[in-house]
């Protein structure tokens, strides 16, 4: 019988098998078929300490049986107040102010909000948001609005709004992305905010740039007054070596928004955190100044408990010292890799690992056929790949240990060995 489930970014009419999973634990995945599937990608991103963390898990176990959803709209309840006092001690303190949401398109929705309400609210309108070339934020209107234009989001193309973009620091013009900002952020036109994903652009390819160049970036939008947008959904969490990749360029942004990897990868959950002056701009006794904004499932009491066991984990556990161990370890795999002459741009940040397929003959991006066929050619082997076309990344769970990493790498290893022309 066939499914009536129809799955994100999955083309059913090619008739592809899929797999059914029946339990989760540590870096693997249980399917219905007894197998053991090494998570090679975090399920997407969201797993950083391992899949089912029992300190997790029962976090919110013990709120299940408490208490369910409540409205949030001028009503609260403890593990909301108690995340949102944690995340404000382990975040820069100029970020004082949480507002949740539920995923990480929808905590990008907030922040574009919070950046126009707040020059509208100053009796100062700015209409202009700016992105980096090839950067994706999500996939609701607003989100594909600020991404790049392409496969993704070619019918839709009516309903987004336009946007200025920055073109993407690659190596050697550095200054040309400098400039470009510079021009976009002022004028007789400023520019009301800029969005970035710090360090590195994820479903853009995995693309990588120096915390040097984001500190310069923060600074040009400072000195144009643009409000600075760091989108670290995939890059926050220890996913670049740091709790925040903004640490690494020593910034810290107007608007941060942050989901994933918040509560360990356990259950959907976001939140924006903005400045005072941000919060104060929409502070009044004019309820016509509120900020309109929410959902139904706005700081869900359970997923706001895994997220509050997520963050005593940060502090009780050594998981600084993990994620510089994976990093060594994801070097050395890296290095071995990349003496493979197919193998093109190897690189790394923190846990990320990175690197293109180049055969003689393919289609170069995200359609590229080397994507499905070494996913496909992994699942035989037991490991979840999941290329960006032609850019292959391996960013596992921080608890991963070296036999599956070697599963990881041995996967890509014996594709390589395949005919590929």
């Amino acid at each position: 019988m066939t499914s009536p489930v129809w799955h994100p970014f999955t083309q059913h009419g090619l008739g592809a098998p899929i797999p059914k999973v029946v339990r989760t634990e540590g870096a693997a995945l249980h399917t219905a078929d007894g197998r053991r599937v090494v998570d090679a990608i975090s399920s997407w991103w969201v797993t950083t300490h391992g899949h089912s963390h029992p300190r997790i898990m029962a976090a919110i176990a013990e709120q299940a049986a408490t208490m369910d959803q409540i409205i949030f709209a001028g009503w609260t309840h403890e593990p909301a107040e108690q995340l949102a006092r944690d995340l404000v001690a382990i975040m820069p303190p100029e970020l004082a102010h949480v507002f949740y949401s539920d995923s990480g398109s929808t905590a990008v929705e907030v922040a574009l909000k919070m950046a126009l309400g707040y020059w509208a609210n100053i009796g100062a309108p700015r209409h202009r948001i700016l992105m980096l070339e090839h950067s994706y934020h999500g996939d609701t209107i607003g989100t594909m609005s600020v991404g790049a234009r392409g496969v993704f989001n070619r019918p839709y193309a009516p309903l987004l709004f336009d946007v200025g973009t920055v073109p993407f620091p690659e190596p050697g013009h550095e200054q040309a992305t400098l400039d470009a900002l510079d021009t976009l952020c002022g004028g007789a036109d400023p520019a009301a905010a800029f969005i970035v994903e710090p360090l590195v652009l994820g479903a853009g390819g995995m693309k990588m740039y120096p915390p040097a160049l984001l500190a310069e970036m923060r600074s040009i939008c400072a000195r144009h007054g643009t409000l600075f947008i760091a989108d670290e959904i995939m890059t926050g969490w220890g996913r670049t070596g740091t709790l925040l990749a903004c640490e690494q360029a020593g910034i810290v942004p107007d608007i941060l928004c942050l989901s994933k990897g918040l509560t360990g990868g356990a259950v959907p959950l976001a939140v924006t955190m903005a400045t005072r002056e941000i919060f104060d701009a929409h502070l009044s006794d004019d309820r016509a100044r509120m900020f309109f904004h929410s959902s139904s499932y706005t700081a869900n009491p359970i997923a706001c408990a895994a997220a509050v066991a997520n963050l005593a984990i940060w502090r009780d556990e050594p998981v600084r010292a993990r994620i510089a161990d994976l990093g060594t370890r994801q070097q050395a795999q890296l290095d071995r890799i990349a003496a493979h002459p197919l193998v093109r741009t190897p690189r790394r940040l923190g846990t990320i690992a990175a690197f293109e397929i180049a055969p003689a003959r393919d289609t170069i991006g995200y359609l590229s056929a080397i994507g499905p066929a070494l996913m496909a050619h992994a699942g035989t082997r037991d490991v979840l790949l999941r290329p960006l076309g032609d850019t292959v990344y391996v960013m596992p769970p921080y608890c991963i240990d070296d036999a599956d990493l070697d599963a990881v790498y041995g996967a890509v290893a014996s594709f390589l060995e395949r005919d590929l022309s």
